[in-house]
C-alpha cells in the first residue's frame, strides 16, 4: 500500500511474512497464494505490499538461479503484490515448534550473518518495483547479551562485519542504481536491547546504508518514550530506515492475582516473551513471561510489559491491554512532521498462533481476515497523519 506524504514522497506500508513461515522457495510460493494475495483481495486493492522473509534455504536458492528469481519477480506482480522491504532477523527454523533463543543466531560475530544479508540485499534489489529506487531490510541487533558480553572481540567483529557489508551495499548501488539499508532492529535481550544502545555501534561504523529499524513493540516493551528515542537518534545522525508497526502486552496491576492468571494464558512455549517493568531504580526484565508469572524474579508494584506481538485491531480483553498507544505516539513522529523520518512502515504481529487457544484464528480465511485488520487500522492512522492513499 502506497501513501503520498504532504511534502511529496512516498510511504510504503506492508505486512510481514514471517506470520507465514516457509524455509523452502516453494513454501514461500505457497504463502503468496494462501495468504497474500487473499489479504489484498480483502483490502479491496490492486496492490499490496508485503514485508518478504526468505529464509536462508530458500535465499540461497534464488541467489543460484537467476530464473527461479526472475519466477518470483513475475508471480508477486502477477498477485498485485510488491516488495520494497525484507526482514531478514531470522535466518532459518522460524516455524519451529520452539524458536526462543534459536532466532539470535546466527549473530553479527558469524560469517553466516554477513553472508545471507549480503544475500537478501542482492535478492531485494532484483524484486523492488521498477519505480522503486529504495529498499530496507532489518536485522538481528548484532546480537544476544550472552556470550557477546563477555567476548572482548565481539564487538570488533560485528563492527567489521558491518563495514563491510556497507561496503557491498554501496558497490551494489552502483551496480544496479538500486539503494539498499539495513535497519539494526533493537530488541529486550539482545546487545542492543534499546534505540540508545544503537547509537555508539552505529556510530562507530559511520555509513548512510546502516540505520535502525524502529520496532514498536520492542520500544514498548523496553518503555522507551518515542520523542526521547527519536530525538537522540536524529541528533546522532542515525537514520530510521523502516519501521515495524507492533504492540506489546501490557499489565498496569501485575500484582492483582487476575491479572497473573490473564498473563500465564500468554507465555507459550515458541516465542520468547521478554517481560519488563520500570522501577525507580531502572529497567527490570525477565527473559521469558512465564519466568515473570511465576513470581519473585520481577516487582510488581510497577507495570509490566511482555515482549508479545499482540493484534494491533483487537487489544487482549481486560485485566491486559496492548501499547497501541506507544505504535499512535512513534507513528505520529516517524510520517506526521513536515517530512517522514522513514517511508518503509511494516506490520509484524507474527503471533497469530501462539496467542492463547480462544483468540487464534482456527482457518486461512481468519487469518487473513485479521491480517486486513491491522493494515486497516495502520492505513487509518496514517490517514489520520494527513498521509493521501494511493491506487
Amino acid at each position: 500500500m502506497r501513501f503520498r506524504h504532504p511534502d511529496g514522497s512516498i510511504v510504503h506500508l506492508s505486512y510481514c511474512t514471517n506470520v507465514h513461515p516457509a524455509e523452502t522457495l516453494d513454501g514461500v510460493r505457497a504463502q503468496l497464494r494462501d495468504h497474500c494475495e487473499p489479504v489484498r483481495r480483502r483490502l479491496g486493492r490492486d496492490r499490496l505490499g508485503i514485508g518478504l522473509w526468505l529464509a536462508r534455504e530458500a535465499a540461497r536458492v534464488l541467489i543460484n538461479d537467476p530464473a527461479e528469481l526472475r519466477a518470483l519477480r513475475a508471480e508477486l506482480d502477477s498477485r498485485g503484490l510488491e516488495v520494497v522491504t525484507l526482514n531478514g532477523f531470522p535466518y532459518e527454523g522460524f516455524g519451529a515448534d520452539e524458536v526462543k533463543y534459536r532466532v539470535y543466531r546466527p549473530d553479527w560475530t558469524e560469517p553466516e550473518r554477513l553472508a545471507h544479508t549480503t544475500d537478501l540485499a542482492r535478492l531485494l534489489a532484483a524484486l523492488l518495483p521498477d519505480d522503486v529506487t529504495e529498499g530496507t531490510i532489518s536485522t538481528l541487533p548484532l546480537a544476544w547479551r550472552t556470550p557477546y558480553a563477555t567476548d572482548p572481540g565481539a564487538a570488533r567483529t560485528a563492527r567489521a562485519a558491518l563495514t563491510t557489508l556497507a561496503q557491498r551495499l554501496g558497490a551494489l548501488a552502483e551496480l544496479t542504481g538500486k539503494s539498499i539499508r539495513i535497519g539494526l532492529e533493537p530488541e529486550p535481550g539482545c546487545t542492543v536491547e534499546t534505540t540508545a544502545d544503537a547509537i555508539a555501534p552505529l556510530t562507530d561504523v559511520g555509513h548512510e546504508r546502516i540505520g535502525i529499524c524502529v520496532d514498536t513493540c520492542h520500544l514498548a516493551t523496553s518503555f522507551e518514550d518515542p520523542d526521547t528515542a527519536l530525538d537522540a537518534l536524529a541528533a546522532a545522525g542515525i537514520p530510521v530506515v523502516k519501521s515495524q508497526l507492533s504492540a506489546a502486552l501490557h499489565a498496569e496491576h501485575p500484582h492483582l492475582p487476575e491479572v497473573r492468571t490473564a498473563l500465564a494464558t500468554f507465555a507459550e512455549p515458541r516465542f520468547l516473551h521478554q517481560t519488563r517493568t520500570r522501577t525507580a531504580a531502572g529497567l527490570r526484565g525477565t527473559d521469558d513471561l512465564d519466568e515473570a508469572v511465576a513470581g519473585g524474579a520481577l516487582p510488581d508494584s510497577t507495570p509490566w510489559r511482555a515482549h508479545f506481538h499482540v493484534p494491533l485491531h483487537a487489544p487482549p480483553a481486560p485485566p491486559l491491554t496492548s501499547t497501541l498507544p506507544v505504535l499512535r505516539a512513534t507513528l505520529a513522529r516517524l510520517v506526521g512532521g513536515p517530512v517522514p523520518l522513514t517511508r518503509h512502515l511494516e506490520v509484524e504481529t507474527y503471533t497469530w498462533q501462539a496467542l492463547p487457544a480462544e483468540l487464534r484464528p482456527r482457518t486461512r480465511t481468519q487469518l487473513a481476515d485479521g491480517i486486513a485488520a491491522e493494515l486497516t487500522l495502520a492505513r487509518d492512522l496514517l490517514v489520520d497523519l494527513g498521509l493521501k492513499e494511493l491506487p
